[in-house]
């Protein structure tokens, strides 16, 4: 099967690309890091403007409706400027979660609000032993806890120390039930697949970021009287990173397109950790194709290391994701075992 964006796609991963770097993004990162908000909603509002948050949302809520595909070419882009707030969130769980719950007012009281950018929303899914964890509840207008078979409004606690000073998190703790029925298991199983998907976009454009920074960079640095990427060990290094993110993506775009099927789950940690460790391995390269200035917090390229190491980890760890597609190899081998048993 051969896959490519349409015409579409492309046009649309274009605006968005030139609307974020209209935007002055690494100001509106180093604003956000510092509690002044303004830039970044300027930047969402104008996101949301151009479709990007409703594109998770039906027409009948005031968004777009769009498929999943879309969702990624969108959360490529925001990687790549490293765009700040809560997009994930608002843009992809929240919505896919509220849409996919029992019958409640939730869906209508909330989901025109994200989708024109007039409001952010964060999420938390509590897992056994951990503390639920939200990204920016200081600045969003929702923020909703996911537990088990219950959906509830989060109330903002302590502030928890992020690796990436622009993403700000916070416990959550259960205030109104919102939902809670078996249905809810399935809703926020899809709605944290969702947002593991646009995660796994972000990082695939942050690592695309990152090559780039690097290449340009090796163009200009020189040494023994020639660039840096002239030296064949930088060559092969930039390189393996473009490899590592051309591997990552097929499957980042096969779990866009199979999100509605059986194997939805084990295709997104797939493809989140293949981006995931892509863009570590982009990471590494810039840092040593800058070299000193590349540690520097005044140089932007400190804002897509931070963002990536941050990144991934925040949809579920490595660990995690490695341990759900072991488990769907395994249960697909009973399967297919059992099927060969009974023909």
């Amino acid at each position: 099967m051969r896959f490519a964006l349409s015409t579409e796609q492309t046009d649309f991963a274009a605006s968005v690309r030139k609307l974020l770097d209209a935007g002055r993004t690494p100001t509106a990162v180093r604003a956000w890091a510092n509690g002044d908000s303004r830039p970044g909603r300027a930047l969402i509002e104008q996101l949301a403007g151009a479709g990007v948050l409703g594109l998770a949302v039906d027409e009948a809520y005031g968004g777009v409706g769009a498929d999943p595909i879309d969702l990624v070419v969108a959360f490529v882009e925001i990687g790549r400027s490293a765009a700040p707030g809560p997009l994930v969130e608002t843009a992809a769980a929240i919505p896919v979660l509220l849409q996919s719950l029992p019958k409640s007012d939730a869906a209508e009281r909330w989901l025109p609000g994200l989708a024109e950018g007039t409001a952010l929303g964060t999420v938390a899914f509590a897992t056994p032993g951990l503390e639920p964890v939200a990204l920016d509840a200081d600045v969003a207008d929702v923020t909703l806890l996911v537990y088990s078979a219950q959906v509830f409004l989060g109330e903002r606690g302590a502030a928890i120390r992020s690796v990436d000073p622009a993403r700000k998190l916070f416990a959550v703790t259960a205030a109104e039930l919102i939902a809670g029925d078996d249905r809810v298991l399935e809703a926020g199983a899809v709605a944290f697949d969702t947002g593991a998907l646009a995660a796994a976009a972000q990082l695939l454009g942050a690592g695309r970021a990152l090559l780039h920074a690097a290449t340009e960079y090796a163009k200009q640095r020189k040494q023994f009287g020639k660039p840096i990427g002239e030296f064949q060990a930088v060559k092969q290094k930039l390189a393996d990173v473009l490899i590592a993110l051309d591997l990552a993506e097929p499957l980042l775009y096969r779990a866009a397109l199979t999100m509605g099927e059986p194997t939805r789950s084990r295709d997104v940690s797939a493809a989140i950790l293949a981006c995931g460790d892509a863009a570590h391995t982009a990471a590494r390269a810039a840092l040593q194709v800058h070299g000193a200035i590349g540690y520097t917090a005044e140089y932007d390229l400190s804002l897509w290391l931070t963002k990536v190491t941050a990144l991934r980890a925040a949809w579920g760890t490595p660990d995690l994701h490695r341990a759900r597609i072991a488990r769907a190899l395994r249960d697909e081998a009973v399967r297919d075992r059992a099927l060969r048993g009974t023909a």
